[in-house]
C-alpha cells in the first residue's frame, strides 16, 4: 500500500507558469505613440485656446464698441430770430431828439469809463507820428504768413484716383486734386468738407493732413445743390502726430449772417488762384447776393482777392473762424476773377445734414421773403413767398400755387423764407407736414392747409 501511494504521487503533473519576456520594440513605439499624442493634444489645445480666448473675454468682459455721434453745429449766435427778422420788417417809429445834457450835469465818478472824442486835428496829429516803413510793411506780411500757417491745420488736399486704359490698352492712373476744410469728428470718423465735382467720379480718395500724413476716405454724404460733399476718414488711420495733439484739427464757424460783412479783411486758403495750397488777402465787398436754390436761398459773398475762375476752398476772418466756402460762376461777367463764396452760416443745416450722411427733406419751392411795402401797400402777410414751384415736387402735386405765402409748416410759424428753411431742415423725408399758406383771392389773402409727404434729395 505505501508503496502505491507514492507511485500515485509521482505520477501528478506539476506545472511551473514563467514569465512572458518582455518585447522592447513594441513598448518603445507606444511609448512614442502616446508622447506623440499628448504632444499633438497640447497643440491643439493652444491653439484652440489662443483663437477663443479672445471670444469668450469679449463675452464675458464685453467692450464697449464706439458709436457713431451725431453731428451738431453750434447755433449762430449772431443769426437772427424769426421774431427779430419779422420786427425789422415792421415799421417803427421815428425815434424822439435825444434832450441836450444840462450844464448842472454831475461829473463821472471815479472809475467811470468815458468816451472820447477826437477832433479832425486830434487824430491828424496822431496819424502824423506814425510812420510806416519797408520793414512795417514786412512785418505786416509776416505776421500773416504766420497766421496761415496756423490755418493751414485745418486745411487738407483731396486726391481723386481713377483707373483708365490708353490708346495701347495699357492702364493709366489719373489724378485729380482738390482742396478740404476739416469741419468734425462723430467719435469713429473725421470729417471733411470739400468740392463734390472733383471727387464724384473718383475710384479711391486720398487725403493729404498739414503733416503731410496721407489716408484713405469715402465719400459719406452729397449734395448736388451747392457742389459739396462730405468725406469720412477714419480716426484709426490718422497720424501719430494728429492723434497726439491736444485736440483734432477742426474748424470753428464764424458768421455770416445777421450783419453787413463788407469791409471785412478775410484770407483766402485752399486752392483760391487754382493750385493747391495758395493763398489770397483781401476784404468781403459785398454780402447781400443771394443765391436760390430749391427749398433754401444762399447768401452770396465777394470779395476783392483775384483768384482763379477754378478757384476752390475757404475764407477766414483774422479770428480763425470759418466764413464761407469759395463757389464758382456765381458772379457777373465783368468779375469772374473775384473770389466768392457761400456764408457759412446759410450752409450749416446744409452740411450738418451731410455729416450725419442724411437726407435733405424736398418739398420744391423756390422762394424769397415778402417785402414790407408789399405787407403794408398791399396787405400781403409775412411768410414764405412761393416765386415758383418744380415740377412734380411734392409741393405741385398737392396743390401750392406761384403767389402762395406760406406762414407755417405744422405748428411752427414761417415768417420768412429763411424761417421756412430752417424749419424744413428739421424734418424728414417721408413725413407728412401741414402746409399753411395765404392764397389771394379777389382783394384779400384766405388761408388755406394742404398736407404735403416731403420728398428727399442729395
Amino acid at each position: 500500500m505505501p508503496d502505491l501511494e507514492q507511485k500515485n504521487q509521482s505520477d501528478f503533473m506539476v506545472e511551473k507558469i514563467k514569465v512572458k519576456p518582455v518585447n522592447k520594440k513594441k513598448l518603445i513605439r507606444r511609448t512614442l505613440i502616446t508622447i506623440s499624442m499628448a504632444i499633438i493634444f497640447g497643440l491643439v489645445a493652444c491653439v484652440t485656446f489662443l483663437v477663443l480666448e479672445p471670444v469668450i473675454s469679449n463675452w464675458l468682459n464685453p467692450e464697449e464698441e464706439p458709436q457713431v455721434e451725431i453731428v451738431v453745429f453750434p447755433e449762430d449766435k449772431e443769426e437772427m430770430s424769426p421774431e427779430e427778422m419779422l420786427a425789422e420788417n415792421l415799421p417803427t417809429e421815428s425815434p424822439s431828439p435825444t434832450p441836450e445834457p444840462e450844464e448842472s450835469a454831475s461829473e463821472p465818478e471815479k472809475g467811470e469809463e468815458t468816451a472820447v472824442m477826437l477832433g479832425e486835428e486830434q487824430i491828424e496829429e496822431i496819424l502824423a507820428q506814425v510812420t510806416l516803413d519797408l520793414e512795417s510793411y514786412r512785418e505786416l506780411y509776416g505776421a500773416m504768413a504766420e497766421y496761415v500757417e496756423g490755418l493751414n491745420r485745418y486745411m487738407v488736399t483731396v486726391t481723386a484716383l481713377t483707373s483708365g486704359f490708353d490708346w495701347m490698352d495699357s492702364i493709366q492712373e489719373s489724378k485729380n486734386q482738390c482742396s478740404g476744410v476739416i469741419i468734425s469728428e462723430n467719435g469713429i470718423e473725421l470729417l471733411i468738407l470739400t468740392d463734390y465735382s472733383a471727387v464724384m467720379s473718383a475710384e479711391r480718395l486720398v487725403v493729404t493732413f498739414y503733416d503731410d500724413s496721407q489716408a484713405e476716405a469715402q465719400i459719406k454724404q452729397h449734395n448736388s445743390a451747392t457742389n459739396l460733399a462730405v468725406l469720412s476718414v477714419d480716426l484709426e488711420s490718422l497720424s501719430d502726430k494728429i492723434k497726439t495733439e491736444d485736440s483734432l484739427p477742426i474748424v470753428s464757424f464764424g458768421s455770416s449772417g445777421g450783419r453787413n460783412l463788407a469791409g471785412t479783411p478775410v484770407v483766402a486758403l485752399g486752392s483760391p488762384m487754382g493750385t493747391s495750397h495758395s493763398v489770397g488777402y483781401g476784404i468781403i465787398t459785398s454780402s447781400t447776393g443771394i443765391v436760390s436754390a430749391t427749398d433754401r436761398n444762399y447768401r452770396l459773398i465777394l470779395t476783392d482777392i483775384n483768384g482763379s475762375q477754378n478757384a476752390g476752398g475757404v475764407l477766414f476772418d483774422l479770428h480763425g473762424q470759418l466764413l464761407g466756402i469759395i463757389t464758382n460762376n456765381k458772379t457777373a461777367s465783368d468779375m469772374k476773377n473775384l473770389i466768392s463764396a457761400y456764408g457759412i452760416t446759410e450752409l450749416q443745416r446744409t452740411v450738418e445734414k451731410m455729416s450725419n450722411a442724411a437726407t435733405i427733406p424736398y418739398m420744391g419751392i423756390l422762394g424769397g421773403d415778402v417785402p414790407r411795402e408789399a405787407n403794408q401797400e398791399l396787405g400781403m402777410p409775412f411768410g414764405a413767398y412761393v416765386e415758383d414751384i418744380e415740377m412734380d415736387s411734392p409741393a405741385m402735386q398737392e396743390g401750392i400755387q406761384r403767389g402762395d405765402v406760406i406762414t407755417a409748416l405744422d405748428d411752427k410759424a414761417v415768417v420768412n423764407f429763411s424761417a421756412y428753411s430752417n424749419v424744413l431742415m428739421q424734418m424728414e423725408p417721408g413725413q407728412v407736414v401741414t402746409v399753411t399758406v395765404m392764397r389771394q383771392a379777389q382783394e384779400e389773402y384766405k388761408e388755406m392747409e394742404f398736407s404735403v409727404e416731403l420728398g428727399g434729395v442729395n
